[in-house]
């Protein structure tokens, strides 16, 4: 089964090539017919849909249901991913915050948003080569506009960050970016250690790897995939990831492929319960869509006051934010 979680993107790529390149019909319906015996032989299904809505539209939630999560626990009203943002988030009327696990050389998972410690602290180097009591020591309110409300905020371990969301009853997002296998075997033991999650949390990542092997080593977890349209040729700003044209193309070509598979393969074969766009490709038929397969919609990352009221009032969606209180300055 490892296998079939690794080989997820190749399958899917050329499952797609060739049943885009024949004009045979004979041999579209067998490729059709391989990936239908795929779906049934290796899929996971979603959770309970009364458990999904649960997690995803908690009933303390006012306003229909409609959670507002702060995103990397609120990184523009306090330190990103800290102990402190999430007492903040708590505090500003969040329903729950997304956390994002890395690894410290030692094996320690951590809050980190980025390979590196460079942004957010007053260290430098990446994250694995530093191990946790070197980590320790960093000032994670360092480079903050708010550093001087929170001196001192250190970077905490998934541990601590658990245990006061659920002190503060926030549902989690964790969102997992890359070491799969780490990632699963520390987000396992946090399951185990506090059944709760169960009902207050979702594990969420952009690599359906990391979700095809969560649901592998736990498929009563409530999982999502996270997706931004052209992120394998574009940055987030839209600015092209590469000068050369024919690499651009290239990546423009395996975005069309990864959209396809995200919107049609890899959900179905993960069986996730929620789906988390990036906030500029949604709409109400958007919505739609994915309301009649079963999966909730989350748009991230929505900050300025007329979005939130759109996806209150229109889209009528949970959405994440980096801001809750409404002098809102983003800084990403």
């Amino acid at each position: 089964m490892l296998q079939i979680g690794d080989g997820l993107a190749c399958f899917t790529v050329v499952f797609v090539l060739v049943l885009l390149g024949t004009r045979s019909a004979i041999w579209s319906s067998l490729f059709t017919a391989s990936l239908y015996v795929f779906l049934v032989m290796f899929r996971y299904p979603q959770v309970p849909s009364f458990r999904a809505r649960q997690v995803l539209r908690p009933s303390t939630v006012s306003g229909g249901g409609i959670a507002v999560v702060a995103h990397r626990a609120g990184g523009d009203d306090a330190p990103e991913n800290t102990l402190a943002a999430i007492r903040e988030a708590r505090r500003n009327g969040a329903s729950g915050v997304e956390l994002d696990l890395e690894f410290t050389a030692d094996g320690v998972p951590v809050l980190m948003h980025d390979e590196t410690v460079d942004r957010t602290t007053n260290g430098s180097g990446p994250v694995s080569k530093l191990r946790f009591y070197e980590l320790r020591r960093l000032d994670a309110s360092a480079k903050h506009r708010l550093r001087e409300k929170f001196p001192g905020e250190k970077v905490p371990t998934l541990q601590e960050a658990v245990e006061e969301c659920i002190r503060h009853q926030l549902t989690i997002y964790f969102d997992v970016k890359g070491h799969p296998d780490e990632a699963v075997a520390a987000l396992r033991v946090m399951y185990r250690k506090h059944p709760v999650l169960y009902n207050t949390s979702v594990v969420c990542s952009f690599e359906p790897k990391v979700i095809y092997k969560m649901r592998q080593a736990d498929p009563d977890v409530v999982t999502a995939l996270t997706h931004r349209p052209w992120s394998l040729s574009r940055l987030g700003d839209g600015t092209p990831r590469f000068e050369s044209p024919w690499k651009h193309h290239w990546m423009q070509a395996l975005d069309v492929l990864l959209d396809w598979a995200h919107h049609h393969l890899l959900w179905n074969l993960c069986g996730v319960s929620a789906f988390l766009l990036q906030k500029s490709f949604i709409s109400p038929d958007y919505v739609q869509y994915w309301a009649q397969r079963g999966v909730e919609v989350v748009g991230w990352t929505v900050n300025t006051a007329v979005e939130k009221q759109f996806y209150q009032d229109v889209l009528k969606i949970s959405y994440m934010t980096d801001c809750l209180r409404e002098d809102c300055n983003p800084h990403y």
